[in-house]
């Protein structure tokens, strides 16, 4: 076998190894995973400029490349989130020698010559529904997308037994992503904090604590769900309200 193809087969094998050799980028060892993983409906919870769009972006570039024709929905609670996205992932398009040209491109969607497709879509349900045969469907703020969006979107690999990725940082006790992370079953996890940034500095973390407040700082930085303010009883004392394992009251007669 010739050289490149010798390469071509190792980038296929190894995305990570195809990340560092091509894209020029060295992923965290929790990036390298998520990065490498296949056949997976995962969970990222994760702080604040910690990387995990770029992460996203990375895994769903490879995926264009080397799992054509792949199907790749872009998918968040607005519009503007879903380009953001979907820029990074073009702009690694752009940076790789000899990538599959462009069939068609505009702000939403892309179309490889090889077949791959990637879609940046809104979030509303009404404008999801036409798309069909997702091989890979990516839910940016995940926490904050209506319910009715996902009952849209997860039917859409249902004939290609596609992966699902949805990242986060938490937004609240409630919604779709929290039910999934607390109780749901079937799902890769992952969790990181600022603390486990190497990126982010104490420094930089000690000015935003004071300058958040510790809610919204704990929420942003430490992925912890806090309870909204408006809330007269925390979650957690409503859950124990409603607890039924304790021995029956007798009442005299």
């Amino acid at each position: 076998m010739t050289e490149d193809v010798v390469a071509r087969l190792l980038h296929l094998i190894d995305p990570v190894c195809w990340a560092r050799d091509v894209l020029g980028v060295d992923p965290d060892p929790w990036q390298a995973e998520i990065i490498g993983a296949r056949g997976e409906q995962r969970l990222i919870l994760a702080s604040r400029q910690s990387g995990k769009s770029w992460t996203t972006a990375v895994r769903a570039c490879h995926a264009a490349l080397f799992h054509a024709p792949a199907m790749i929905l872009l998918a968040s609670p607005s519009e503007t989130q879903s380009r953001e996205l979907f820029r990074k992932l073009v702009g690694f398009l752009d940076r790789i020698p000899r990538a599959p040209a462009a069939v068609t491109q505009n702000t939403t969607e892309l179309e490889l010559e090889n077949g791959s497709r990637i879609c940046a879509v809104p979030g509303s349900e009404r404008t999801v529904r036409s798309k069909s045969a997702v091989t890979l469907l990516i839910i940016d703020e995940a926490s904050r997308v209506e319910d009715g969006l996902i009952g849209a979107l997860t039917p859409m690999f249902a004939t290609t037994n596609g992966d699902m990725i949805a990242l986060t940082t938490p937004f609240g006790k409630r919604g779709w992503f929290y039910d999934q992370w607390v109780s749901g079953e079937g799902y890769a996890r992952t969790k990181r904090t600022a603390h486990e940034c190497p990126r982010i500095s104490q420094a930089f973390l000690d000015k935003e604590r004071a300058r958040l407040g510790p809610m919204m700082f704990a929420a942003e930085y430490m992925c912890e769900f806090v309870d909204d303010n408006s809330s007269v009883f925390s979650s957690e004392l409503i859950e124990m309200a409603l607890c039924d394992d304790f021995e029956p009251f007798c009442v005299a007669a």
